[in-house]
């Protein structure tokens, strides 16, 4: 039985357990989310040696990196070597994207060194091995669907949200449609003159989802990729469809989370978030991003944080992360590490705002660790530990440091014969 079918019995598993005990939460509450759909379980049945991980309403805001091969890189000492510095960096899931080389080789490779809930895009494989996308069809991605289930995938993006009725909306954009599993069905579509297969048979994706507790990740086909595209009629149309869609899954016995823009202003951002909660039932909310400007090359990582940020105080419950290399070209392990640490801080800026007591604690530590200038206590405890031992040490890391040496504020306020 799935998570949800569990806690709809009144049955706290032990993924229940374990995720109520790292989120400091009482069990009978966590079940109580689970089965309203408020929480998912990431934590598929085959997926060996995994730490399970909550997503949703009152839990610490997740990170997820994305790593995959491409068509003119494809190594998987390379996907293996991105997957070791986005776990040491401290990312809460995985996605293999991979479009090139021997898909199932990497996929393998990946689900067997890691740890922590893994994702996938059933889609591109489909795309990939039927030739073109014109050529694909629901029984060639249900094959691939149940191969990446049985192989221990934890989460799936589908995008069923992108219909017919969409293309003509999508077809005013500035920018189009910059999702590849979007454009992907939208080519299949045009083509053969009919309604997306994900969409009339998600039925069937939801039986193999249902048969391994794999958590569906509706995609957002058609998430702006441009400031001038955000909230408009493409994507308000599919977010409605989303909420559909998520209904369904939830009937069957199938966790379901929603995926989310994108390109937004920063003024945009909340009512995003509200929307998607309002449409979809308070499913939890999954975003990319969001970037709230478009001229950021080389730094989008930071761009997406700050979007990330207000995001998660909003109610986002997991950030996909955006790596320097964002509208440049594929990440390698430092990009996806850099791209970790900003959305972790993203993410735990948004906790402290949403009251999460874990992040409040952590935020009260580092204080009272720089009020004694303790530096081996600040190293323990900040977010980038790598880099913060880097600058330490150049430093003498006594009771001061360079910057006020005896002009220290905190030495002048409270000197030691005061304490």
């Amino acid at each position: 039985m799935t998570q949800i079918e569990e806690a709809r019995r009144g049955q706290l598993t032990p993924q229940m357990e374990h995720v109520a005990g790292a989120e400091g939460m009482d069990p009978t509450a966590l079940l109580g989310r689970v089965r309203d759909g408020l929480v998912v379980i990431l934590a598929n049945l085959h997926h060996r040696g995994l730490k399970p991980i909550g997503v949703g309403e009152g839990l610490r805001t997740k990170v997820n990196a994305n790593i995959g091969t491409s068509p003119s890189r494809s190594s998987v000492q390379d996907e293996l070597d991105k997957l070791h510095a986005a776990l040491e960096a401290g990312a809460d899931t995985v996605m293999d994207l991979s479009t090139g080389g021997n898909l199932d080789e990497v996929l393998d490779a990946v689900v067997a060194d890691c740890p922590v809930p893994l994702g996938t895009v059933p889609l591109y494989q489909t795309a990939i091995e039927s030739g073109d996308a014109e050529a694909m069809s629901m029984d060639a991605y249900l094959e691939v669907f149940e191969k990446h289930a049985r192989a221990g995938v934890d989460f799936a993006t589908v995008h069923a949200g992108v219909t017919r009725d969409c293309i003509p909306l999508a077809e005013r954009r500035l920018m189009g449609v910059v999702s590849r599993g979007g454009a992907l069905l939208i080519k299949w579509m045009r083509k053969h003159r009919r309604e997306s297969f994900l969409y009339e048979r998600y039925d069937d994706v939801l039986d193999i989802a249902r048969d391994h507790d794999v958590t569906i990740s509706l995609g957002d086909g058609l998430r702006p990729g441009c400031i001038e595209d955000a909230t408009d009629e493409a994507q308000l149309a599919e977010l409605k469809t989303l909420g559909e869609l998520a209904r369904r899954a939830r009937e069957r016995g199938v966790q379901v989370m929603i995926e989310g823009p994108g390109h937004i202003p920063l003024h945009q951002v909340v009512e995003n978030v509200r929307l998607e909660k309002e449409y979809c039932d308070n499913a939890p909310f999954y975003v990319l991003g969001p970037l709230p400007t478009d001229l950021t090359p080389a730094y989008d990582h930071i761009t997406g944080a700050i979007g990330g940020a207000l995001a998660s105080m909003a109610g986002a419950d997991f950030l996909c992360y955006v790596t320097p290399k964002e509208h440049v070209g594929l990440p390698g392990p430092e990009e996806v590490r850099q791209g970790v640490i900003v959305t972790r801080i993203a993410a735990h800026i948004g906790d402290v705002s949403k009251g999460v007591k874990s992040a409040i604690e952590a935020d009260r530590k580092m204080s009272e660790a720089r009020a004694r200038r303790d530096w081996d206590a600040m190293l323990s405890l900040a977010l980038d530990r790598h880099l913060f031992a880097q600058m330490l040490a150049g430093e003498a890391k006594d009771d001061k440091c360079s910057m006020c040496e005896e002009f220290c504020a905190l030495k002048t306020f409270r000197p030691e014969s005061v304490d």
